[in-house]
C-alpha cells in the first residue's frame, strides 16, 4: 500500500508451549496458535483471505489508487533527539500490480526549510527497470532504499502479503505474541531471505501488523539488523475488499510514520503517460550503491600545510600534527572510513592515526565509527551523544556483517564537555561545545594558527549565495564570541571554505 517497509524477528517458541504440542505436530512445522487452534498454517492464512474478502477478491486487484496524508518523525534529522521535528505530506499513490510499478505524486511541507520554502512537489515513478524523480525540468535516479521500498511493498502490502505467504515454502507457526492486549496468532516465512512474520487478530483473523528483520538502505542503514513493524488499522470496506485505510510505522520500537487513507480506489483505468520513466535516471538507480561506498580522493583541497579537506556530499579532513594524523570526520559508512584510512596511509605511510574527531550525532556523520571502533582509534565524541553511539557501537549487524561485527572492540570515547587542546605545533587543535537550542548535539574544531574553523553540520549556503538554517550559524558566532576566537575561514560538513566575514554578514542579513 505505502511506501514505509515492514521488519520483523525470529522468536523462539517456549518449552512450556512446544510441550503442548504432539509429536507429529512438531516435526511437521505444525505449531498451534491463538486464533487457529486445530488447523494447519495455510488453513489459518485461508482464514485471513476470507477475512479480507476472499482470495479471489485479493487476486482480482489490478491496481489501487490513494489519497493519503501522513506524517514523519525525523528520527535521523533531528536536531535534538526524542521527541523529533516531524515532516508531514499529502500524496496521491498508484500501485500498478498487474504491471509490477507504482506511481508517487507527492507534496511535503519540511520543517527544516528557509522561510517560505517549507513545502515541495516531487513525482517519483518506480518499475522492475528501476526509478526516477521527476522534478520541474529534469529527472533523476531514486535511491537503493526506494526500490527496496518498492519490491517489499508489492510482495508485502496488503494486496499481496497473504498471496506471497501462501506460496512461501517455509510457512509455519511461530509462537504467538501479545498486540493490543490481545495474543495474535503468528505467522512467519521467508521473502528474499528476509524473515516475514504476520500476526494475525484471534477475533476477526485480520493482518493486524507485518514484520520482518533486516539491513535498510535508507538512514536506519547505520543500524545494522533493524526490526520494523507495520501497524494495520481502520479496515474499510471496498466492493467487497476489506483494506486496512491506516498504516504505522515502528522500527526499533520508534514510531517513525503514520499514514491515512483518506480516499481509496481499485482497479482503475490508468494514464500510461503518467508512468513514464527516464531510462538514463531509472538505469542509474539500479547501479545506485546507497552508503557503500568508497571516498573520492581525486580533489583534495590544501587548507593549511598538512590540513588536507577531501570535499564531497560528506566533507572529510585529515591533520597531520607532530605525533600522529587526525582525522576530522568520519562520515557515511564503514567501507568509505575504510578507504578514508587507506587514503591517510598512502599520504603519510608509518604515520599513526591518533584520533577521530565525530562532531556530531546525525546518523550519516557517524556512518564510520564502527569502523574507528574496529581499529582501536581514539574517537573524541560530545557529552550529549555518547548514549545514542554506544547504542550504535552494541546494534547486530548479522545480516550484513561490517567491520565490527568482524572484529569486535569496545570504543575509546573521549568525551568532549569543553574546552580540549589536541597535539602541538602550527595543526594544534581545539575543540569546543557549541551549546545552542538546535547546534547542542555537535561541537566546533578550531585550528588557531590558521584561524581556521570547523563548524560541524551548521553551513550550508544556498544557491542563490543565502545561508540555509542561519539560525545555525548564529549559534555557531555566539560560541565563537564566548571563546573569543579568531576566525578567519570557516567551513563545515557540507560546505567548503568561507571568509568568515561573509558569514557574518549573511547571519546579520538573514536574521534582521
Amino acid at each position: 500500500m505505502f511506501r514505509s517497509r515492514s521488519i520483523g524477528f525470529y522468536s523462539l517458541v517456549s518449552l512450556v508451549f512446544a510441550l503442548t504440542v504432539s509429536c507429529d505436530a512438531r516435526a511437521s512445522g505444525w505449531l498451534e496458535a491463538s486464533g487457529c487452534k486445530g488447523i494447519r498454517p495455510k488453513a489459518c492464512l485461508s482464514l485471513a483471505m476470507d477475512a479480507m474478502g476472499g482470495r479471489e477478491k485479493l487476486q482480482a486487484i489490478q491496481n489501487v489508487r490513494f489519497d493519503v496524508i501522513a506524517h514523519t518523525a525525523l528520527v535521523e534529522q533531528s536536531y535534538r533527539q526524542v521527541p523529533f521535528i516531524t515532516s508531514y505530506e499529502r500524496d496521491h499513490i498508484t500501485i500498478d500490480l498487474s504491471h509490477h510499478r507504482a506511481l508517487y505524486e507527492e507534496h511535503s511541507v519540511w520543517p527544516e526549510a528557509d522561510p517560505g520554502m517549507a513545502e515541495s512537489d516531487v513525482t517519483l515513478v518506480v518499475s522492475s527497470d528501476g526509478g526516477a524523480y521527476h522534478l520541474a525540468n529534469r529527472s533523476a535516479p531514486c535511491s537503493q532504499s526506494e526500490l527496496d521500498s518498492f519490491e517489499e511493498n508489492m510482495a508485502l502490502g496488503p494486496e499481496r502479503l497473504l498471496l506471497t505467504a501462501e506460496a512461501a515454502p517455509d510457512l509455519r507457526y511461530e509462537a504467538s505474541e501479545n498486540l493490543r492486549s490481545t495474543p495474535h496468532t503468528v505467522l512467519a516465512f521467508h521473502w528474499h531471505q528476509v524473515p516475514v512474520r504476520i500476526l494475525l487478530s484471534p477475533l476477526t483473523h485480520l493482518p493486524d501488523a507485518v514484520e520482518t528483520m533486516e539491513q535498510f538502505h535508507d538512514f536506519w542503514y547505520f543500524w545494522g539488523d533493524t526490526h520494523q513493524r507495520v501497524y494495520w488499522d481502520n479496515w474499510k470496506a471496498l466492493d467487497g475488499l476489506i483494506y486496512p485505510t491506516n498504516q504505522i510505522t515502528e522500527r526499533n520500537g520508534i514510531i517513525v510514520n503514520s499514514m491515512q487513507v483518506l480516499d481509496l480506489h481499485k482497479n482503475q483505468t490508468l494514464n500510461e503517460k503518467s508512468f513514464a520513466l527516464d531510462a538514463d535516471a531509472a538505469k542509474r538507480s539500479k547501479a545506485a550503491v546507497g552508503f557503500e561506498h568508497g571516498l573520492k580522493a581525486d580533489h583534495p583541497v590544501e587548507l593549511a600545510s598538512g590540513v588536507t579537506l577531501f570535499p564531497g556530499s560528506w566533507n572529510t579532513t585529515v591533520i597531520k600534527q607532530d605525533n600522529g594524523i587526525v582525522i576530522l570526520e568520519t562520515p557515511i559508512s564503514s567501507i568509505f572510513t575504510d578507504s578514508l584510512f587507506a587514503q591517510v596511509k598512502k599520504m603519510y605511510p608509518g604515520e599513526p592515526i591518533k584520533a577521530v574527531l565525530s562532531t556530531s550525532d546525525s546518523w550519516p556523520h557517524v556512518g564510520g565509527i564502527r569502523y574507528d571502533v574496529a581499529q582501536k582509534v581514539p574517537i573524541y565524541i560530545l557529552d550529549l551523544n555518547q548514549p545514542l553511539l554506544d547504542r550504535m557501537i552494541d546494534a547486530p549487524h548479522t545480516i550484513e556483517p561490517d567491520a565490527l561485527s568482524k572484529s569486535p572492540s569496545r570504543p575509546q570515547w573521549k568525551i568532549v564537555s569543553g574546552k580540549i587542546a589536541l597535539g602541538t605545533g602550527d595543526n594544534r587543535i581545539e575543540l569546543y561545545p557549541i551549546r545552542g537550542a538546535s547546534t547542542e548535539r555537535q561541537y566546533m574544531v578550531y585550528l588557531p594558527k590558521h584561524k581556521l574553523l570547523y563548524a560541524s553540520d551548521t553551513l550550508v549556503l544556498n544557491p542563490d549565495g543565502s545561508l540555509y538554517d542561519p539560525e545555525l550559524m548564529r549559534e555557531v558566532k555566539l560560541a565563537v564570541e564566548r571563546e573569543h576566537l579568531d576566525v578567519a575561514t570557516v567551513y563545515a560538513m557540507h560546505q567548503e571554505p568561507v571568509e568568515w566575514g561573509k558569514v557574518s554578514t549573511l547571519i546579520v542579513k538573514a536574521l534582521n
